[in-house]
């Protein structure tokens, strides 16, 4: 038996101790007054007696947390516990004191005997000053809350996989605070980016994740199947073809935030799943997009995208290289314009250029961000970019644009001029937290099984 299932029995002969003693280590009620949090805020008007007390006792609060560290000293043992409440990945850590003749033998063994670093537990009592200046809790009372069963590594990145983080991300988070930093970030990065919209028009929709035909964009999507109604079924690969239909139905600005599925490589610029901002705009072309793409990437981070951002023609960068190759070498904020008609089936083609679209890439720090154009809404000419696609995915290339007879009625309907733009959040966020990969600001990436 190795250690690490040698420190697991025995934890389960202390939850079994809990048991016999007629505690119930996974209690469903709690009580708490304060967070940590709120408690050291206040700690000079909580230390202070309420009416009717003596002298010598402040308020009686309730707090819980998970213990992170113990400290035994003979009749008395000191111990931290922290919560989440506050915005940093720190948390609230806070010290607890606890003494033999204050809460009784039999309680203070009990504790002695039964909890460990990484349990859970609520505590009751009032609060005072350490002679080392310590703002502390003298426990009056305690009780288990969640009695953990693991120990969490003491040196996690001492682990020589180190794809273990990712695997199970729940103890990168308790261990890194510098990992956790990142995911509030991004929870961050993503509540700016919605004011933005939501302050300058847009409306925020919703629209399939199950759709009949992939379309939106050229990629080889997951396939399912609806026995309800027995047919098949593709994870979107994008949401632009349903968003430009709200165009058609009257909705002149609108945006979604979401996941997208696609069944291509993984790497540190891709994962089969990943969130995808896009957002059209009726009456705008690709030019006002990249003015507002700009001011909106700019309200989030003013170091990074700094300056006027520099604009190239698709042809005069990439010419016979290898796209990637060509992104890679680019540092600075750079739009990447009216790129060849053959490969933008769902963009509008230049007034003076047939053979060019109005579209534009927004490429930082070699990351391609953003993916605009101004769309295409012509159903003849839409047709006509369909059924050259049709056409390379009988010659086997099968990641083209599906044919889509629905979305062609729509644009026979009517829709009005207008840009639209896809904002890939996990490489923005890449850039913004200057991580190096997907995998850092994802939080339960996709792995390949052990074994």
């Amino acid at each position: 038996m190795d250690n690490l299932e040698n420190l697991k029995q025995v934890r389960l002969k202390k939850l079994e101790n809990l048991k016999k003693a007629g505690i119930n280590p996974y209690p469903a009620e709690v009580l708490r007054t304060h967070t940590n949090k709120e408690a050291l805020d206040a700690f000079d008007r909580l230390v202070a007696p309420a009416k009717g007390e003596s002298a010598s006792g402040g308020k009686k609060i309730t707090l819980v947390g998970r213990i992170r560290s113990i400290r035994g000293h003979g009749g008395s043992t000191f111990f931290n516990i922290e919560d989440g409440s506050t915005s940093l990945a720190t948390g609230a850590q806070i010290q607890a004191y606890l003494k033999k003749d204050g809460i009784g033998e039999k309680n203070y063994n009990l504790f002695l005997d039964t909890i460990d670093i990484g349990d859970f537990v609520e505590l009751s009592g009032t609060l005072f000053k350490t002679k080392k200046g310590e703002k502390t809790l003298e426990v009056k009372k305690w009780k288990i809350l969640t009695k953990s069963i693991l120990s969490t590594p003491g040196e996690w990145y001492g682990l020589e996989d180190i794809e273990e983080r990712f695997r199970k991300r729940y103890l990168d988070l308790i261990l890194n605070n510098e990992v956790k930093e990142k995911f509030i970030k991004r929870s961050q990065i993503i509540g700016k980016i919605r004011k933005f919209l939501d302050e300058s028009g847009f409306l925020e929709v919703e629209t399939p994740m199950l759709q009949m035909i992939a379309g939106g964009a050229n990629a080889r999507p997951f396939k399912t199947h609806l026995n309800a109604l027995d047919i098949d079924l593709y994870l979107r690969i994008a949401p632009e073809l349903y968003l430009k239909r709200l165009l058609v139905g009257g909705l002149e600005k609108v945006y979604e935030m979401g996941r997208n599925f696609r069944n291509e490589g993984m790497d540190r610029e891709h994962n089969p799943e990943f969130t995808m901002l896009e957002f059209y705009a009726a009456y705008w072309n690709y030019e006002t997009m990249m003015d507002f793409t700009e001011k909106l990437l700019k309200s989030l981070d003013v170091k990074i995208f700094k300056g006027k951002f520099k604009c190239i023609e698709y042809d005069k960068i990439i010419g016979d290289k290898e796209e990637k190759e060509v992104f890679e070498k680019i540092k600075e904020p750079t739009f990447v314009i009216n790129h060849p008609t053959d490969i933008s089936p769902l963009s509008k083609k230049l007034d003076n250029d047939p053979q060019k679209v109005a579209r534009f890439q927004l490429v930082v720090n070699g990351l391609e961000i953003c993916n605009g154009f101004s769309e295409l809404n012509d159903p003849l000419d839409q047709k006509e970019r369909f059924d050259a696609q049709e056409r390379e995915r009988e010659g086997g290339n099968q990641e083209t644009h599906p044919y889509d007879k629905d979305f062609i009625e729509a644009l026979e309907y009517g829709m009005p001029p207008a840009a639209g733009i896809g904002i890939g959040i996990d490489r923005l966020v890449v850039l913004l937290t200057d991580s190096k990969t997907l995998r850092e600001i994802i939080l339960f990436p996709t792995m390949k099984p052990r074994g």
